[in-house]
């Protein structure tokens, strides 16, 4: 069998939050949930799910691959909600999106504080 991506744990301050940032952010439906876990699906079963843990949050990167059309709406979202994001990971341009690796892009933090990057191409 192939390797493919299946979950990773999410941390949050407030889980169903989280969640629902996301879902909304990239018109996304609702998945199964159970014990500690508010969970969201991506495309082939791929499972996010958040977790309050009783720790102090460190931030994550994660990057989210969309097409053109996802993408002027996801931005669209985050400019009409007031989110900060930049075009660049050092945060020194603000109110921008980039136009890397073919494609274009956004930087901005998620209600836990991660650093959340949306692409409409794949760096390799």
């Amino acid at each position: 069998m192939p390797v493919s991506f299946n979950h990773t744990i999410i941390a949050a301050k407030d889980r169903h939050a989280s969640a629902r940032f996301f879902r909304e952010l990239l018109e996304l439906g609702e998945a199964p949930s159970w014990g500690p876990f508010v969970n969201v699906q991506l495309e082939h079963g791929v499972l996010l799910q958040f977790a309050e843990p009783p720790v102090e949050i460190q931030m994550q990167h994660y990057a989210f691959l969309l097409d053109d059309e996802l993408f002027d709406r996801a931005y669209a979202r985050l400019v009409e909600g007031g989110v900060e994001h930049w075009a660049d990971p050092q945060m020194k341009r603000p109110g921008e999106t980039n136009t890397e690796h073919g494609g274009r892009g956004v930087y901005f933090k998620d209600p836990a504080g991660h650093a959340i990057e949306l692409i409409t191409r794949p760096y390799l």
